[in-house]
């Protein structure tokens, strides 16, 4: 995986200073990204944000970091950062932006896979990035992992990808449909669950104690995990009683825009409860108390896997998707949380 930080630590002085005043303006830190801002930030972490697509980034054909501001813009720097201190690598003297710096690299054998990733597939695609590096030599993964639907909109505003992993069949689908994405495969599932705070792990034992807590988070409706959120309210409230899913809501004071946000609020103490996905839940072992939904209440989350239909590597990103999909693929995704996806 790219280190971003280190890519940034080699640039051209002129392309540090850019980098500086682009980072004062926008949402882009050193350090993992938190939606809470609570996680300490240093020099050496690899740089993430928010990975909002920012229009200009193909408007001229080459990037324009100056132009992104805001959330906007940590995508475009993210790549910039890339280029220039490939470019800078490339050129005569380290000078950023020579002229066949591109066509150095592509000759040399240096190519940058993008992986357009679900939040929740983070732990999971991490294990195999390593193994996929080594058997292709000269290839970096690049991975953008943020909600299905922020993926959905960068791809449709033209961002450069070679593969899309989305949590759900729908945004796939309307994906698909436009024709932005070749056909797509199911490649593993999961499962909603509730994360408590461990103080409150014996308040918290089955989904019919949900509304007893003060303070709920969950996934906005546009969101995947804030789309089967809401299938298992309906569904509970059918059983439950039916006035149930108005007094879980009743508790809801956030809805957030991936479901790693909705884990951190509740491992950080900002939210008693939420509901995430039984991988992310994984990924929180120990800072979090577990509770699972039955499966009459519960709903399967379908993963797809597809080549992106512009991507630069298409060649690659099926080789990708092999892994993906590999027995090597299959045991870091049960290992990551992830469940096998039932009969169809």
């Amino acid at each position: 995986m790219v280190d971003l930080a280190a890519r940034a630590a080699s640039l051209p002085s002129r392309n540090r200073a850019e980098l500086t005043r682009l980072l004062r303006g926008s949402s882009v830190k050193y350090g993992e990204y938190s939606p809470s801002s609570r996680l300490a930030a240093g020099p050496a972490a690899p740089i993430s944000a928010r990975s909002d697509f920012h229009p200009g980034l193909r408007e001229t054909g080459r990037f324009t970091p100056a132009r992104a501001r805001g959330p906007a813009a940590s995508l475009l720097i993210a790549v910039w950062i890339v280029a220039a201190a490939r470019a800078g690598a490339a050129a005569p003297g380290g000078a950023a932006g020579a002229p066949g710096a591109t066509r150095a690299l592509a000759s040399a054998g240096a190519v940058d896979l993008v992986v357009f990733e679900a939040a929740s597939l983070r732990d999971a695609f991490a294990r195999m990035i390593s193994r996929f590096e080594k058997d292709n030599p000269g290839v970096k993964v690049i991975v953008n992992a943020a909600g299905t639907q922020e993926l959905r909109a960068q791809i449709e505003q033209g961002a450069a990808a070679d593969v899309l992993a989305s949590a759900d069949q729908r945004t796939m689908d309307a994906l698909f449909a436009q024709g932005l994405v070749l056909a797509p495969t199911i490649f593993t599932c999961n499962e909603p669950v509730i994360v408590v705070r461990p103080a409150l792990a014996a308040t918290v034992k089955t989904l019919a104690d949900l509304p007893r807590v003060e303070r709920i988070v969950v996934g906005a409706l546009e969101v995947p995990i804030g789309g089967y959120t809401q299938q298992v309210l309906v569904k509970a409230s059918a059983k439950l009683g039916a006035d149930f899913a108005k007094r879980v809501e009743s508790r809801i004071v956030s809805r957030e825009l991936n479901v790693r946000q909705v884990l951190a609020k509740v491992r950080l103490g900002e939210a008693d409860a939420g509901v995430v996905y039984r991988s992310d839940a994984a990924a929180a072992a120990g800072q979090v108390a577990v509770v699972a939904i039955r499966s009459d209440l519960n709903v399967t989350a379908e993963y797809p896997i597809a080549v992106v239909k512009s991507a630069p590597h298409a060649a690659l990103a099926r080789r990708w998707i092999d892994v993906v999909k590999s027995p090597a693929g299959v045991s870091a995704l049960r290992e990551a949380g992830f469940v096998p996806c039932p009969p169809r």
